[in-house]
């Protein structure tokens, strides 16, 4: 197990320079270079003999091995060639990774067939296993990837993730704050979520601009239950804090214009105990949920 423990800036620095490469800023490459925080991230995702754990950003192997040690399958996806060769030497041992050198999104909205596939066909050969997410995401897909993940035919039953804290602030956010939006409904509807440790930029190479995060996101199947159309809600979401700084009014109109009319929106709106004024940043997740029920059943007369 001592490969596991290579991934230290001296390390890093050294074999890139043997191969002749930076770090690539456009895959949003930066590498945690603490070993004590690479375990804490392992431990935190909570893993047994019988998990299947995805990771998304192989890098040079370092937290994949670590997974590997406590997990019945690792897919493990890498979109930078050089890396994933990297990683290949480093993992050798590994007869339960399954390394994928890809593009885990198929666009900003869909994870890649073959990512799932990859997921779904581990699953099937471990008896009673359980899917989850453990990975030191790159930031230019953090977002998608988490948000996705809870709109997949397999949802992870926790997601334990190294983000940018602002992202992190984001998906803890309450009503009221400048954080508060989409992702924060989205997210909290179904999980509940667990903020690990906030790193500074030194822990990383190259280090970046900002501060860090551990988000460990416990997905809750009696949160999602409470929601009758998951897949509407998640689009309604996303549609009333399109305009944040308009009137909710206004927005619902605009949302569901050809669909509803002005007075069947004021009716949810007064159901709902909401003046000319209320703005969507407002609501708290529970009068979200209740609110886009109210819209559906409107749709649905």
């Amino acid at each position: 197990m001592a490969k596991q423990n290579r991934q230290t800036i001296s390390y890093l620095t050294r074999r890139f320079r043997e191969v002749g490469l930076n770090p690539n800023a456009r895959h949003g490459q930066n590498f945690l270079i603490d070993l004590n925080l690479i375990e804490l991230l392992a431990n935190s995702a909570k893993l047994t003999p019988d998990d299947v754990v995805l990771e998304i950003g192989t890098g040079t192997g370092s937290l994949t091995a670590l997974l590997a040690s406590q997990a019945a399958r690792v897919i493990t996806v890498e979109i930078d060639g050089y890396l994933y060769q990297m990683a290949r030497e480093e993992l050798e041992d590994f007869s339960n990774v399954t390394m994928l050198r890809q593009d885990a999104l198929k666009n900003k909205n869909r994870f890649d067939s073959r990512v799932i596939e990859a997921v779904h066909q581990a699953l099937a050969e471990v008896d009673g296993s359980v899917f989850k997410l453990a990975a030191n995401l790159p930031y230019n897909v953090a977002t998608p990837i988490i948000s996705n993940l809870l709109r997949c035919e397999i949802i992870p039953a926790s997601m334990t993730v190294t983000i940018q804290k602002e992202l992190a602030d984001r998906i803890m956010a309450g009503p009221n704050s400048k954080d508060y939006g989409a992702l924060s409904v989205w997210i909290q509807s179904l999980c509940d979520v667990e903020l690990i440790r906030v790193m500074s930029p030194k822990v990383f190479w190259p280090r970046p601009k900002v501060e860090s995060a551990i988000l460990h996101i416990e997905h809750r199947p009696d949160k999602r239950s409470q929601i009758p159309d998951v897949e509407f809600f998640h689009q309604f979401v996303r549609s009333m804090f399109f305009h944040r700084r308009k009137f909710l009014r206004s927005v619902a109109v605009a949302a569901f214009k050809n669909q509803l009319t002005k007075p069947q929106v004021d009716e949810v709106l007064d159901e709902m105990g909401l003046g000319p004024d209320a703005r969507t940043e407002q609501l708290s997740v529970g009068q979200m949920q209740k609110m886009c029920e109210l819209f559906r059943l409107r749709l649905a007369e």
